[in-house]
């Protein structure tokens, strides 16, 4: 292919400028000079593979699915469908998004009213699997206009004080007694936005998982 003519003002190019010195280069010289260029379009892939959103998705009887970035997934708790994590250099764990199986009892009535009396039932149940679980709030929410019911709480993970927000979530369906349970964890120093658990997954990198979440 002929290459497109420069006007003289605009020459020489780059190309032509280092040609004498890449002629004149030994091979070694040569080889390496590729090897760096090959390092370094790897990293940009890399990198760009970094800053893409990764997706999870999950069929069956409760389908739900959620994108996230800068997150990593991690072998679930038992019983779990999914959970993934973001640690510090030294290993310390900042922030956790995992979602877990829900099933309530028969009711009669509508979710919004049988959400909250579950939710009273299901905090004696955190509190008695975990001894540093402290109920920090409750209330009515939504997830991307799906009706929902948050725990708010601190607890110690590995040794931290941790904030927590476990969400209550069923699908739009009438007398639906499937879903599921996100549950998040931040430490107080993951995100200065983060200064409470009522803030947990309202800014952060925890905020996209909870965001993008589709159920049914």
């Amino acid at each position: 292919m002929a290459a497109v003519p420069m006007k003289p003002q605009y020459g020489p190019t780059l190309g032509r400028l280092l040609a004498p010195r890449w002629h004149t280069a030994s091979r070694p010289a040569r080889w390496a000079v590729i090897a760096v260029c090959v390092a370094l379009l790897a990293l940009i892939v890399a990198a760009g593979l970094t800053l893409e959103n990764a997706k999870f998705s999950r069929g069956g009887r409760v389908p739900f699915s959620f994108s996230y970035r800068g997150l990593y997934r991690v072998a679930p708790e038992p019983g779990a469908y999914v959970e993934v994590q973001r640690r510090s250099a030294s290993g310390r764990l900042e922030d956790s998004f995992a979602v877990q199986p829900l099933r309530l009892p028969a009711y009669s009535g509508g979710l919004s009213g049988e959400l909250p009396l579950y939710a009273a039932g299901h905090m004696k149940v955190l509190a008695q699997r975990d001894a540093q679980f402290v109920l920090r709030g409750e209330g009515k929410t939504r997830v991307n206009t799906v009706p929902a019911y948050n725990i708010f709480y601190t607890t110690v993970v590995e040794g931290r004080l941790m904030y927590g927000r476990n969400t209550l979530l069923l699908g739009e369906k009438s007398g639906a007694r499937e879903g599921v349970e996100l549950v998040m964890l931040t430490s107080p120093t993951a995100n200065p936005q983060v200064t409470s658990p009522s803030l947990v997954a309202s800014a952060g990198i925890l905020e996209r998982p909870v965001e993008s979440f589709s159920i049914g």
